[in-house]
């Protein structure tokens, strides 16, 4: 293994290959993520991607999925390029590993790598450290992880990855804290999850526009919610809550849930919580904007999180809303 990377602070070490700029090529930054669908970092990325001068600067995004994923089809247009590779799990790690070096075998004009998939990065840290590329990124999005089958390797990659890091980013004080330790967190970048709030302005056109098109009534209290069906995001709780609001308080009520994902064993029959009232499953949308201001009550009872992007972006429409999350009031 060549000389390691000291973390965040490996300028110096990297003189001989700082990156060449030029006018006529632009600089090409590699992020890399698990696939590039509506999750909260991929939309973040992709609202940067739109506003950029992609003449100076171009996203490429190295994913791990063979599908194609939400926002594929506009990164191409945009003159991104798009790589995939295998998914990462212990028995694919050779195979992975043997991947990632032959990728940068055929790819060494990258000389800034930002990852956005936490310590699952580390192998491909390790090779860009190994072929002394000048920056390399990890990004904390997420304040910690579950205790699961995943969590003993999540911890292994996360500490060993960091002598390869030149540089940490997080949304948050917790997110940098859990992902790059104490000491290092302090050096991380704090990069605000900036929105359009423009997209997002209270329009009572729309939401009349938008409950039609949903066939709910104009006078109907809508509680939505906006999120990855995954342990995460909590929905049993959420239908905890639902269901003794309608049950005590607004028997009519609806409920909107925006969003894909595998977990949906709380809406299942049998389940602890009774699901028995009016429902509407919209899947991934790219109107989320527009969706929002369907909704009277927005309820995002998260297990955890660095920051609370939606709560944000929830607030920006001058309509009632409800969020009963866990985050201080001096995050916001």
């Amino acid at each position: 293994m060549d000389k390691q990377a000291q973390p965040m602070d490996a300028s110096a070490d990297r003189k001989s290959n700082e990156i060449n700029v030029t006018m006529e090529e632009p600089i090409r930054i590699l992020m890399l993520f698990t696939i590039m669908n509506r999750g909260g970092a991929e939309t973040m990325v992709m609202n940067y991607d739109r506003h950029i001068d992609r003449n100076r600067v171009q996203f490429d995004f190295m994913v791990h999925r063979q599908e194609r994923g939400a926002y594929d089809d506009e990164i191409e247009a945009m003159g991104g390029k798009i790589y995939r590779m295998i998914p990462l799990h212990p028995f694919t790690f050779n195979t992975y590993r043997k991947q990632i070096s032959d990728f940068f075998d055929q790819h060494p004009e990258y000389r800034i790598i930002h990852g956005h998939c936490s310590e699952s990065g580390y192998f491909v840290y390790r090779e860009a450290a190994g072929r002394r590329v000048p920056v390399i990124i990890a990004h904390a999005h997420n304040a910690h992880a579950l205790f699961d089958t995943k969590w003993l390797f999540r911890t292994y990659f996360k500490h060993t990855m960091r002598p390869y890091l030149t540089q940490g980013f997080t949304c948050g004080k917790e997110a940098a804290r859990w992902l790059f330790g104490n000491e290092l967190g302090k050096k991380a970048i704090l990069q605000r999850n900036a929105i359009d709030t423009f997209l997002y302005r209270f329009d009572e056109a729309v939401r009349l526009e938008v409950r039609q098109e949903l066939h709910l009534s104009k006078d109907v209290t809508v509680v939505g919610h906006v999120g990855r069906f995954n342990r995460q995001k909590n929905h049993e709780f959420l239908l905890e809550v639902f269901h003794k609001y309608v049950q005590e308080f607004n028997p009519t009520a609806h409920l909107l849930l925006v969003g894909t994902g595998n977990c949906k064993k709380p809406f299942k029959k049998g389940t602890t919580v009774p699901f028995d009232r009016p429902s509407t499953f919209v899947g991934g949308r790219p109107d989320v904007n527009r969706l929002l201001q369907a909704m009277d009550l927005f309820c995002s009872p998260l297990l955890w999180k660095a920051f609370p992007f939606l709560w944000l972006r929830r607030n920006v429409p001058a309509c009632p809303a409800l969020c009963p999350i866990a985050f201080p009031a001096k995050r916001l």
